[in-house]
């Protein structure tokens, strides 16, 4: 296509992008030319964008059908590409559906075909079965972490989502783990492997240990948050239980955060992330849900508050932090009479004595009541808030924008009263109620 080299600076701009990294340059040429095509390459190294610029050059402007689908094995994940390929502003309709809300949800903002859809496999299932769309146009398919949806259990969907794609003539694997077994459904004929796991992308990672004197490990990891000062990062957990332990003892030392598990329901997992990416909660505690597949930007650390089991897992938490060129430390919390499995090698203790100096919260979460299905715009909101709210522009944060809601980050010491002055007021022909998140 003439126009496309034209057309993927206009999104890098969108999308605050300088230039493309060396793995999305290769990405893009390959699969704009190949019929199969399977990336491998780190979490966070912008897998998502490689595929979704060659995808945006096959879509054909002119048709009315669904003709890219994207598979993917979380919830967030497809919340993620979604957000993504909106942001991209090309144009092209896409929706996200998945398990976990009403289908009733799905089918308003199904009505109307979109060019891309993606879904997780038992959600995409349910609505082949009551053949909402046409499966015929849908030439484009994505299986996004497939060893991730591969390892959940999803084979037998997947494989029945397949069967039903008569005209599939390009198909794009994604992981970010090495050596996964591709089963003959997906008939990936021949791919074109393009591999950058094997490059040293973590060298910039610093692995160090925190010994606990005492078995409960909480007074030690209170010390390790103000050892490393208010920077965001991951503390990683195995269980929920363990999750709910740690949660309950940072509100009791008033250290902001938010928890990310399987057992939350979908809305408060997204707004767990929502807080954790503008800044509100600078620590998410999490279970390995939170290693791979979802938002959220670089960090300086991560934390493994327990012991991965499996080095897979103990990759994918690491992978969090230290990504593409910038540095990153994860601390290994274990208390003295603890183990470290085989797989963890060559890590070097930590004095964590010396406290960061304090700084405070400043970002809290103001939600809006209103969406996207109201017209309203981002612009629009920063307008509610530069006019009504009288705030300066360095004071409005990260603004995310939802079907039926939205999300605004400012200064925590202005939320009081932005909530007094904007509450019930008009953003485009809506009356919205603006809160704070709690």
């Amino acid at each position: 296509m003439a126009n496309s080299i034209k057309n993927q600076q206009d999104i890098l701009t969108k999308l605050n992008i300088q230039a493309l990294n060396p793995m999305q340059e290769e990405a893009v040429s390959v699969i704009e030319t190949t019929t199969n095509t399977v990336l491998l390459s780190p979490t966070g190294t912008g897998k998502t964008l490689a595929f979704l610029l060659p995808l945006l050059q096959v879509l054909n402007p002119d048709s009315t059908e669904v003709q890219a689908l994207i598979v993917v094995p979380s919830r967030e994940l497809a919340i993620q590409i979604e957000q993504v390929v909106r942001s991209m502003g090309s144009g092209y309709k896409v929706n996200a559906v998945y398990g976990g809300r009403p289908m009733s949800k799905d089918k308003i903002e199904i009505k109307h075909n979109p060019a891309i859809l993606i879904g997780t496999p038992g959600r995409v299932l349910d609505h082949f079965k009551s053949e909402r769309f046409s499966k015929a146009s849908i030439k484009t398919l994505i299986l996004d972490e497939f060893d991730k949806s591969l390892e959940d259990g999803f084979e037998e969907e997947m494989k029945a989502i397949i069967m039903q794609l008569p005209s599939i003539n390009k198909r794009i694997l994604t992981s970010a783990t090495q050596g996964v077994t591709v089963p003959g459904f997906v008939r990936l004929d021949k791919p074109h492997v393009i591999n950058y796991l094997k490059l040293k992308t973590r060298s910039q990672l610093a692995i160090k240990t925190v010994v606990s004197p005492d078995k409960n490990k909480l007074k030690t990891l209170q010390a390790l948050l103000q050892h490393i000062g208010n920077e965001p990062g991951i503390i990683f957990c195995n269980l929920r239980d363990s999750i709910d332990d740690v949660s309950s003892f940072l509100k009791r030392h008033r250290i902001a955060h938010a928890c990310f598990s399987g057992g939350m329901e979908q809305q408060e997992r997204e707004r767990a992330l929502i807080k954790f990416r503008n800044g509100t909660s600078r620590v998410l505690v999490a279970t390995d849900l939170a290693a791979r597949g979802i938002d959220i930007p670089e960090m300086n650390y991560i934390i493994h508050y327990e012991l991965p089991r499996h080095e897979e897992e103990f990759i994918h938490r690491n992978g969090r932090t230290a990504r593409v060129n910038e540095k990153g430390t994860a601390y290994i919390l274990k208390w003295e009479n603890e183990l470290l499995p085989e797989f963890i090698k060559n890590v070097s203790g930590i004095n964590i004595s010396k406290k960061a100096p304090h700084k405070p919260q400043y970002w809290e979460t103001l939600f809006i009541s209103g969406g996207r299905k109201d017209k309203i715009s981002k612009g629009d909101i920063a307008g509610l808030f530069f006019k009504q709210g009288g705030i300066e522009k360095d004071q409005l944060g990260t603004i995310e924008l939802k079907q039926d809601c939205a999300f605004v980050a400012i200064p925590l010491t202005r939320a009081k009263e932005l909530v007094e002055k904007l509450n019930n007021t008009r953003l485009k022909n809506k009356k919205v109620r603006v809160t704070v998140l709690e």
